[in-house]
């Protein structure tokens, strides 16, 4: 054995654990190819967590792109499933794909959701001029005459944007989904294009979509869909505050193998908190048109549950899933 090669290896075995009780040499799984969401979710949570001090080494980004994020769920599942140096970027679309069984049988609880420290809203527009002058104008509107209301999202039928005004009309009391108009167009850009011109007469999607929109005067955001008003923009009321009781954000956040123990979660749990709470992180969420939203440990898990049970049912009802 070579004194280089002798080196490497005991390198390599010291950055095995450190002192923070999880390995120093952890790796970051992005389900996609290098840019987006779950990329940046690895990159920028795993170099804040260097630099602050939650681990002792950089973490390693390994990007693995396939079946929206299926093949690395599988892989985790599958392979790696007691890896406490492991974690794994995830998503609102995440939760989405696996209450629609997206991902070939696997379930929710097949891993344990750590928690997600940054989110962009979820929204509900008009066009400047409508009628509609809130978020309650919108649904009364459509209990009294479910067909009056169409809604253009940058989703498929059945996607997320689809998913967030049914999780209000439930919340309403409004069973008949179905009876709900929904245009899936190419993006939040195209949504608000059939909103203002007329096509439809509102849009749901997430903020990053429509700031430019609403500093032109072009549409009226009715409600932002997070537990309080976005830092920003709080003219907007939350739907909560006008008695609808959801929260619907593209969350950034990490999910760990199953098997890994109730000290890993929770120490993964904690140093997420701590990139939560540090500048470095509200510099980036800054940057990249991100709102604060941190759930992390039980309370996240709990959070995650209740969504995949509603969109579960909710994406029966409306017969995407069997």
């Amino acid at each position: 054995m070579t004194k280089r090669l002798f080196k490497a290896l005991v390198a390599s075995a010291a950055l095995t654990v450190g002192a923070t009780g999880i390995a120093s040499a952890a790796e970051c799984i992005a389900p996609a190819n290098p840019g987006g969401g779950w990329d940046f979710t690895c990159r920028q949570i795993g170099k804040i967590m260097h630099d602050i001090g939650a681990v002792d080494a950089p973490i390693q980004v390994t990007n693995m792109p396939g079946a929206g994020g299926g093949l690395a769920y599988n892989t985790v599942v599958n392979e790696r499933s007691d890896d406490a140096d492991l974690i794994v970027a995830a998503s609102s679309a995440t939760t989405t794909r696996l209450a629609q069984n997206a991902y070939a049988g696997r379930t929710a609880d097949e891993v344990r959701f750590v928690g997600a420290i940054g989110a962009d809203p979820g929204i509900i527009a008009v066009a400047a001029d409508s009628e509609y002058q809130t978020l309650n104008d919108v649904i009364d509107a459509i209990i009294a005459d479910p067909g009056s209301v169409a809604f253009a999202g940058g989703s498929a039928v059945g996607g997320f944007d689809h998913l967030k005004p049914l999780m209000i009309l439930k919340e309403a009391g409004f069973t008949d989904i179905t009876a709900v108009k929904y245009i899936g167009v190419d993006g939040g850009a195209d949504a608000i294009t059939q909103t203002v011109g007329g096509f439809t007469q509102a849009m749901t999607g997430d903020m990053s979509e429509v700031v430019s929109f609403l500093a032109n005067g072009d549409i009226r955001v009715v409600a932002v869909l997070t537990d309080e008003r976005v830092p920003g923009f709080d003219d907007i009321p939350t739907a909560k505050e006008q008695g609808y009781d959801v929260v619907a954000v593209n969350w950034r956040g990490l999910y760990v193998p199953k098997g890994v123990s109730d000290d890993t979660f929770n120490s993964w749990a904690d140093k997420l908190q701590m990139v939560a709470d540090s500048p470095e992180w509200a510099e980036a969420m800054a940057a990249n048109g991100l709102a604060p939203f941190t759930k992390v440990g039980g309370d996240f898990q709990s959070y995650v549950d209740g969504l995949v049970a509603d969109i579960s049912e909710m994406s029966k009802e409306l017969g995407v899933t069997q």
